[in-house]
């Protein structure tokens, strides 16, 4: 058997599954409040069902032996024989009692009947007296005509001159009335406790909700706050157990923001860094060829020497054009990638910002021959970072510039769409567009369309990823399509960007 190789995994191979996922708080305490509460109602309402039957058979027995007492009374001793003097009213309250059938039964001293019922049970032999009564009774259950019935046998001396003994009285008493209490005591206490756990059940949930009502304050905190937004959460605000987990948390802010601030002093530095030196190359090699220049008048031996020269030269100045180029690229990205936490976000103008970026490349697409117009409604405003607002356009109108050919026409477009309250940027150019297979992959770093590789081949594959991440950072929508006017079999591009228009009156 081989074991691990690394010990975490073994860890995460032997923890349990309870562990991996503990569920909802709310649900597991409202378990352990709510399921111990049943169980616990349910052994008291069965306790107190079989206390409230004790007490009324109790209470049944003291009658059924109340009206075997009052038939003792009238049994007595006539000329040597056992005599029951038993009333016909009395008799007609035997044989239809409202609370159930009451039947009787009268033994002599020696064991002949003497009045009531003789089929009645005889008394079992094993039954104990009974210890409650200060009597010679004894209760037991038995069956008559096909009905339960509750009999007590009461042992009565009787005597007088000639004789002395002891007599039986047998009282029996169907369990309708005992049958129809334990029914309605049943109903009750069910009723009762039902009514208790329901209440109990919503009292433990707004607890439950009461008590769990800092920490969903805290949750929404949390999601409520901007991804840039690190500050400290307030430890007061939730319950002292709790508190370790905010401050924490608070911690853990606290070095992710130490960590967030060095990559930004990094960006700052390499920027810094990266530029000095590559525009000292580029400057170097841009005064090399001029020197080459200078001096036009050479021998034919060594117009070919002078030639490799510049040549080596001209691709020096070319490559560290394409280095800068790339350079700033990877530190917008980087500056994209963090947000728009840097500056900071305003009220800005989109118009405003397009149109600026518009005539910053309008001498680039005059000098490629290309028709750039601007198309914009006036005072639209967004909340964003004005200087990644700025990199965005000037991306997309780069790139718009770079793959539309002479003679071709690029179009930036600002308008408000009122339907979706939304600012729609548009920038569409009558280049060779982009295939739809490709139209999601573009926005990933470094990929580049093979027709792009084609029509391009220094570029950095950059671009539209930065716009992507730009746009992420400002919550705004990006969408590729064909040109709305493309003709001649050339589709044409036209990036859509759609952001949600600023509440401020207040432009930066």
């Amino acid at each position: 058997m081989n074991a691990p190789a690394n010990p975490a995994e073994a860890e995460s191979e032997s923890e349990p599954e309870s562990v991996k996922s503990l569920g909802s708080l709310r649900s597991q305490l409202l378990s352990w409040l709510l399921i111990p509460l049943l169980l616990l109602v349910a052994l008291d309402a069965f306790s107190v069902y079989r206390n409230a039957l004790d007490v009324a058979d109790l209470a049944y027995d003291r009658a059924l032996l109340a009206s075997t007492r009052a038939l003792a009374e009238r049994v007595s001793v006539v000329d040597g024989k056992v005599v029951a003097d038993v009333p016909y009213v009395a008799l007609d309250s035997f044989e239809t009692d409202t609370l159930g059938r009451i039947y009787y039964k009268v033994t002599g001293t020696r064991g002949e009947f003497v009045s009531g019922y003789e089929d009645l049970p005889p008394l079992p032999p094993d039954v104990p007296r009974s210890e409650i009564y200060p009597a010679l009774v004894r209760f037991y259950h038995a069956n008559y005509h096909g009905q339960p019935v509750r009999i007590a046998a009461l042992h009565q001396p009787v005597y007088d001159d000639s004789m002395r003994g002891i007599a039986m009285i047998q009282v029996a008493e169907t369990m309708d009335a005992r049958s129809d209490l334990t029914r309605k005591i049943l109903f009750s206490t069910l009723w009762r406790q039902g009514l208790l756990v329901t209440v109990a059940a919503l009292l433990v949930w707004f607890a439950v909700r009461f008590v769990l009502r800092p920490l969903m304050q805290l949750k929404a905190s949390v999601e409520a706050r901007a991804s840039t937004d690190l500050s400290d959460f307030d430890a007061n605000q939730v319950h002292k157990e709790v508190r370790p987990l905010v401050v924490a948390m608070n911690g853990y802010m606290g070095r992710l923001q130490a960590l967030i601030s060095g990559q930004r002093r990094f960006i700052a530095d390499a920027s810094h860094q990266l530029r000095t030196p590559l525009t000292v190359l580029k400057t170097q090699a841009e005064l090399a060829l001029r020197e080459l220049d200078r001096n036009p008048n050479r021998s034919a031996s060594d117009m070919q020497a002078w030639q490799n020269m510049r040549e080596i030269v001209a691709s020096i100045a070319g490559t560290t054009d394409a280095t800068v180029h790339l350079a700033n690229r990877l530190l917008t990205l980087a500056r994209a990638e963090h947000g728009v936490a840097e500056s900071g976000v305003t009220p800005v103008s989109l118009t405003d910002i397009t149109r600026q970026v518009g005539l910053e490349h309008a001498l680039a697409a005059v000098k490629k021959q290309i028709d750039l117009s601007f198309d914009a409604e006036q005072g639209l405003l967004i909340d964003g970072n004005a200087l990644l607002l700025h990199e965005l356009i000037s991306n997309l109108l780069d790139n718009a510039i770079c793959y539309t050919p002479a003679g071709g026409k690029i179009i930036l477009r600002v308008r408000r769409d009122s339907i979706a309250q939304r600012a729609i940027l548009e920038v569409e150019d009558s280049g060779m567009g982009i295939a739809e297979e490709d139209r999601e992959r573009v926005f990933s770093a470094f990929y580049r369309a093979p027709s792009a590789q084609q029509q391009n081949p220094s570029g950095a594959g950059l671009g539209l990823s930065i716009v992507r991440d730009i746009a992420s950072a400002h919550g705004a929508e990006i969408t590729l399509s064909g040109a709305n006017d493309a003709k001649d079999g050339v589709p044409g591009l036209k990036v859509t960007l759609g952001f949600t228009l600023s509440s401020s009156p207040n432009v930066a």
